[in-house]
């Protein structure tokens, strides 16, 4: 009995002591956000002497914070939408003719897949210079649309799980392949689509580099550059910083909560299926 119990009282250590890694740093910022600047230096992770709001105040008081959360939600939605719509679709169309021009397209995806985003940005930042599309949010959605090619590759892997007598037999049926799209495809694919869209999600309301090359109107700015407003050039306002990650940070952590059921049976489907 002791040795049974032993490697999951192992188990529970390890994953205590994980928890207290991850569980530290956000521990460290918010408790920081309600701290003076004095207090935040001379000790960052002892509790707060007392509830100071003062942060908050400040920050949204001097942070069109309003302004550039529309930004972000009215960017965010708009490229998830296109992602999955595009990804979706190509996934689709690459299963239903398996030609050699689309296994040729198929490998023009995987080799566009791996270059990295920062060894394109100048040659992506003169084709937006072209369009008029550098300082707008439109051109921020064009750039995140092409994370389509990873829904891509993951939505045409759940669909390979899938038996393909569904597709014939609603062909033979007399159905289309847009009725076979909208009534089979995406109805059987819903998990997989949820599971893309919150990575996604996370990944546009996070990411620094590309508003931060692509966006200069004040106007225009996402959260997390107004983040990034509070480092200086000779020193950090540390309490506005702290305070700003929270505020980024506060719609994402609700969202993933509230997603996490949907990604784990997605993640289990797809995994059963294959």
């Amino acid at each position: 009995m002791t040795a049974r119990r032993r490697p999951s009282v192992l188990l529970s250590c390890a994953m205590i002591l994980a928890a207290a890694v991850v569980g530290v740093p956000f521990y460290y910022i918010v408790v920081n956000t309600f701290k003076t600047q004095a207090e935040t230096a001379a000790a960052p992770l002892a509790p707060p002497s007392a509830l100071y709001l003062d942060n908050y105040a400040r920050v949204f008081d001097s942070t069109p914070i309003a302004q550039s959360f529309l930004n972000t939600l009215y960017v965010t939605v708009l490229s998830i939408v296109i992602m999955l719509v595009v990804g979706s679709m190509a996934a689709y169309a690459m299963l239903l003719r398996r030609t050699l021009l689309n296994r040729l397209i198929g490998v023009l995806l995987v080799i566009a897949f791996l270059v990295p985003g920062q060894a394109t940005l100048i040659p992506v930042y003169r084709i937006l210079v072209a369009l008029r599309l550098v300082d707008s949010l439109e051109g921020l959605i064009l750039l995140y649309a092409a994370g389509s090619i990873f829904c891509y590759f993951l939505i045409q892997g759940y669909l390979r799980s899938l038996p393909i007598s569904i597709f014939e037999a609603a062909r033979i049926d007399g159905a289309g392949p847009w009725q076979i799209y909208w009534r089979i495809v995406l109805p059987l694919i819903r998990p997989i689509l949820i599971t893309v869209g919150v990575f996604q999600t996370m990944w546009i309301w996070n990411d620094f580099i590309t508003p931060n090359v692509f966006i200069s109107s004040p106007e225009k700015q996402t959260l997390v550059l107004q983040v990034y407003k509070a480092v200086g050039q000779f020193g950090v306002d540390w309490p506005a910083f702290l305070t700003l990650s929270v505020i980024v940070l506060i719609p994402v952590v609700v969202f993933f909560v509230a997603m996490q059921r949907h990604i784990v049976n997605g993640l289990l489907q797809g995994g059963v299926k294959g």
